[in-house]
């Protein structure tokens, strides 16, 4: 699940007289990574049952703000936790563990940090839900393209010619560039190896 961390024009807009318009901003992407938006919780822990489950819960609503101004892109990421558990009688109160990782490029994560979010159930309750920020700081200068590769994305293509047809983005220099460029802000629960293990074969 991937929603867009920046609703605004960025830094390039690109219409190449053919009708197609590309817009890029400095902003991540905000998202949550596959097999990290869930989380069960079993008693005893060590059971794997359907009969065991005790509490679920799920990370949902996932929406950002994103300043960028000053030397800094700062993502305020917001999202809801839902829970629900089996035994609703008593008042309960659960903590849990979550993280947002700043990957570049699709694959390098170059920061990540770990929170927590308290759930309270009240008495008689079987569900609950809470929400939660998270924020990101990314060096603008990190997400900037260095000018040559701006002048190539921008240039003005004229329908007809041999230029219009042929996509900035194929050369492999300018798609390395942008790669570099580009970020995403991810959330999701910090989970063990098991935990993942379950929520990949569940």
């Amino acid at each position: 699940m991937l929603v867009t961390g920046c609703r605004r024009t960025g830094e390039i807009e690109v219409d190449g007289g053919v009708g197609i318009t590309a817009v890029r901003t400095a902003c991540p992407t905000v998202g949550v990574p596959a097999g990290t938006g869930d989380i069960t919780l079993f008693d005893p822990p060590a059971s794997r049952e359907a009969s065991a489950i005790d509490v679920t819960a799920a990370i949902t609503n996932v929406r950002a703000t994103c300043g960028e101004t000053g030397e800094d892109v700062v993502t305020s990421v917001t999202f809801d936790v839902v829970a629900s558990r089996l035994r609703a009688d008593a008042a309960r109160r659960v903590t849990l563990p979550y993280f947002i990782a700043i990957v570049r490029g699709g694959t390098n994560v170059t920061a990540k940090r770990v929170g927590e979010v308290t759930i309270d159930f009240p008495a008689g309750q079987p569900r609950a839900s809470v929400q939660a920020t998270a924020t990101s700081v990314i060096a603008r200068s990190a997400a900037t393209l260095p000018a040559e590769v701006r002048d190539q994305l921008t240039r003005r293509r004229r329908a007809g010619r041999e230029e219009a047809a042929t996509d900035p983005l194929a050369a492999p220099g300018v798609r390395a560039a942008v790669a570099r460029a580009s970020f995403e802000a991810l959330v999701g629960f910090q989970l063990t190896d098991e935990q993942l293990r379950y929520n990949a074969t569940r």
